[in-house]
């Protein structure tokens, strides 16, 4: 038994050798496109993958349209972005688990790398996405920007190898356009869940489940005032960034910026104006 690798791409050319080159002990890798302007597409097929097209919607929509319409070879499929890599130790992992486990799903730990190093604190090692299921038993479901099963926990494995994430690998200029779009999305979700007013879930906060927890932390943390500072001074300091040196000190500061750009969006949707406007401001404080 082998796994088939879902790679969803917009505008990826640069980064696609290396991700793919690091996926080739599988003979069944599909790359998802969206409508790329620059040579993603011809870069896949020419390294073997199978190329489809789809117009972006969200994370979710577009992992979940390739389980339902593509044709898979194997039954179990790795998700990835083209800024991942897979390490040969995560490799073994995923596949004696395919073999041996009973599960539908598993977690997978990752390692942010910022300037050429692992941000072992500032980036929240070992922070986890489920991204390894079975095509037939597994689906996402979209939440704020980004994208989580939708699955009960007792059927998600833990895996203990990373894989590697090099979310700045296009510079910074290309972070900060993909983080404005980010916190739109994540105000949205704020507006929502401040809509609902459901208490908050004490018992996961303090939670063993780490997903569980930070889950229940996030949503915590859209209730609280002066997120961007109490962000950075819990990643810096609580968190031990500073022990990442420079590189960790600037991390925790684009971190804390992404997290006022939420903010300052939140409050634009509550009150339906530009922040030049001068309107009584009842949403979260920045």
């Amino acid at each position: 038994m082998s796994i088939s690798i879902l790679l969803l791409t917009l505008n990826e050319e640069a980064n696609l050798p290396a991700c793919l080159a690091a996926v080739n002990w599988s003979d069944d890798v599909v790359v998802l496109d969206s409508f790329s302007q620059d040579n993603s597409v011809d870069v896949a097929e020419r390294l073997g993958a199978r190329v489809y097209r789809r117009a972006f919607d969200t994370f979710a929509g577009q992992r979940n349209y390739a389980l339902d319409h593509i044709d898979f070879k194997y039954d179990w499929i790795l998700h990835l972005d083209a800024d991942e890599i897979i390490t040969p130790e995560l490799q073994a992992e995923m596949l004696a688990a395919v073999w041996f486990g009973h599960l539908d799903a598993y977690r997978i730990p990752s390692k942010m790398m910022f300037f050429g190093r692992w941000l072992r604190y500032s980036g929240m090692y070992p922070s986890y996405q489920v991204r390894l299921g079975h095509r037939e038993r597994f689906r996402f479901k979209q939440v704020g920007h980004g994208q989580r099963e939708d699955l009960a926990p007792e059927r998600v494995g833990t895996l203990s190898e990373p894989y590697l994430h090099y979310s700045f690998s296009k510079g910074l200029s290309e972070w900060f356009d993909k983080h404005n779009r980010y916190a739109s999305d994540e105000a949205k979700e704020t507006v929502r869940l401040l809509g609902e007013s459901r208490t908050i879930e004490w018992s996961a906060v303090w939670s063993r489940d780490r997903m569980r927890r930070r889950r229940a932390l996030k949503e915590l943390s859209y209730r609280m005032p002066l997120r961007p500072s109490l962000r950075f001074l819990y990643m810096y300091l609580l968190r031990g960034g500073f022990l990442d040196g420079r590189a960790g000190l600037t991390y925790c500061r684009l971190l804390s910026i992404y997290e006022y750009l939420i903010v300052l969006k939140t409050r634009e949707l509550f009150t339906g104006q530009r922040p030049a406007s001068a309107v009584p401001d009842h949403s979260p404080e920045n």
